[in-house]
């Protein structure tokens, strides 16, 4: 599991909820409320559900691809 000192904010991770049951899910660290680390929050993907950090735990970052990605124009080129 991840320490919370580590997250970084507008990244994505897979995070579950600490509740019992809870499944694992990607979330985002959203700054909608203020860019400090105080204000962070947790939001659900494909929801505008905002929770506090600490109420999840973290299992690891999810890692923007390296790879080039084009417009559907450009790739046809």
């Amino acid at each position: 599991m991840l320490e919370l000192s580590s997250l970084e904010s507008e990244c994505f991770y897979w995070a579950r909820r600490r509740e019992v049951g809870s499944a694992w899910e990607v979330v985002q660290i959203s700054t909608v409320f203020g860019a400090a680390r105080d204000y962070w929050t947790v939001a659900s993907t494909g929801s505008d559900v905002h929770r506090m950090v600490d109420d999840y735990e973290f299992l690891v970052r999810i890692a923007m691809p390296k790879a080039l990605i084009l417009h559907p124009q450009q790739a046809a080129e």
